[in-house]
């Protein structure tokens, strides 16, 4: 029966959470774009889900302010929705074969 190496483990978890780190600062480069109103509206976002930009089309502003309110949340949350999807697949690859990502089982994570 091989021996328990704990020291092997303990240099095994350092360098996942250092690559977890790493990834996760290179999440705020990545940037996705969500959109509502068929493209009125347009949210730029990063993976790491910091909000760069808003652009509204200059024929909204003339709707009323409501509507105007409303598609800008909706072009926000698309943005964030993409973030947080491509950010599990980016952090998805990094992972061991086999090893599920945190929060892919109910109850855990």
């Amino acid at each position: 029966m091989p021996e328990f190496d704990l020291n092997a483990i303990m240099q095994q978890a350092q360098a996942m959470q250092e690559r977890m780190a790493e990834m996760q600062r290179n999440l705020e480069h990545v940037v996705v774009e969500g959109s509502a109103g068929a493209g009125m509206v347009k949210v730029k976002a990063t993976a790491s889900l910091h909000i760069n930009a808003i652009e509204i089309d200059p024929s909204v502003m003339g709707e009323d302010r409501e509507m105007l309110q409303d598609l800008v949340t909706a072009a926000v949350n698309n943005a964030l929705d993409k973030a947080r999807a491509t950010a599990g697949e980016k952090m998805s690859a990094m992972l061991p074969p086999g090893m599920l990502p945190p929060g892919s089982i109910p109850g855990f994570g």
